[in-house]
Formats: structure tokens, sequence, C-alpha cells
């Protein structure tokens, strides 16, 4: 892993020590799609394989269980903090595995998925975030899909300094990253708080890699 990385890796990880045991009380006020990105998500060949990436204390593994009960679900998170808080909601389901690590490691070998979720994960990686989501067009079988909820841009420089200081990038950069690696089936930016920022709904399905 180069430096750079593992540094911003361990900087997430320790800052996520902090907030895994207060997240569920205090990002609801803030991360808006979550549950609307999940009900308009298409319909999946049976048995599908879903992966979330960023998977958090895994509220959104419990509602992808009820929406896909035949399937076999993963959740990845970088920090172990956060699975620790996502085990306590999963423990007791035979459909979901979670796994502890960076994304793109390549001592994790995965099967291609039919789903790959990323909900507010993929705007704080960063440098990583193009090279991350190459990987996932690659994990994708030839006919998945890939979902995405996250912040998407804001007018004031001041809310982007203080997002930046919270690991989060509100650039304006996720829509053209994902455009270019996955044909849109839904793309919409929504207004937050009267237009503090906008978060984008994202689904698309995998380009052929000769497109790319």
């Amino acid at each position: 892993m180069e430096p750079d990385i593992e540094l911003r890796n361990k900087k997430i990880e320790r800052y996520y020590r902090l907030h895994s045991s207060i997240y569920d009380w205090t990002r609801w006020s803030f991360l808006f799609g979550r549950e609307e990105l999940l009900n308009r998500i298409p319909e999946l060949p049976p048995n599908p394989r879903i992966l979330e990436i960023g998977c958090g204390t895994g509220t959104n593994l419990t509602n992808l269980e009820y929406l896909f009960p035949d399937a076999l679900i993963y959740g990845m998170d970088l920090s172990g903090d956060m699975i620790r808080q996502a085990r306590t909601k999963v423990d007791k389901s035979r459909q979901i595995t979670l796994v502890n690590g960076a994304y793109g490691d390549n001592k994790f070998n995965f099967e291609p998925f039919n789903l790959i979720l990323l909900s507010y994960s993929l705007s704080m990686l960063g440098s990583q975030a193009e090279q991350i989501m190459k990987q996932v067009h690659r994990d994708l079988t030839s006919d998945g899909y890939v979902a995405v909820v996250d912040f998407s841009d804001t007018r004031f420089s001041w809310f982007q300094r203080w997002m930046k200081l919270n690991h989060v990038a509100i650039d304006g950069q996720l829509t053209s990253l994902l455009n270019r690696l996955f044909i849109p089936r839904l793309t919409q930016h929504k207004k937050a708080y009267l237009g503090l920022w906008r978060y984008l709904l994202f689904i698309g399905r995998r380009r052929p890699s000769a497109d790319i």
C-alpha cells in the first residue's frame, strides 16, 4: 500500500474510533437518501451477491437483507470499531458476512458481485476514489450494478473546508467519475438544508471494458 494512502487510512481509523459509538445517533441528521437509494435498486438475479464498501454500523446491510432475502451480502469497512458496531446488528444473520479491511487490498479475493453499494464512503477516499471505482468495475458481473449515495457539491467554501476536516471531499467530482465507468440508470442531485449542499443518488450498470 502506498505510504500516503496508508496514512490516510490510519487517520480515518482513528476518526471512527471516536465516532463509531455515536454514529447512528448523529448521522441521521445529514446522511440523506440512503433508504431511497436502496428502494430504487433494480431487480437482481436469484441469489445475488452484494457488497457494501464502507458498511459502517450495518444499517444498510440489514435493509439489503430485507429487500433481497435470497442474497449473499458482504459488508466491508476499514474501521474495526465500526465493524464491531455492525456485528451487534447482524450477528444472527446467515446472509451477511462482515469483513474488516481496506477494499482493493490484494489479500481479499472476492468472486464477482451483482451489486456493489457505496453509501457516503466514496467521498472519503480522496485520491483513491478513481482507483477504487476501477476496482469496483472489475469486481462486478458483466451485468452488475453499482449504487452510490454521497455528498456531491456545495456553493460554500467554508462548508467545503469544514467537510475536509472530517475527511470528506465535497467538490462535485463524483458524478463525472461514475459516468466514465458505468452506464447511468439513475442520476439525481438533491438539495440538503435549503441548498447548503447537494447529495448524489446514482445507480449504474457496468460499462464494457472496451468503452472505458
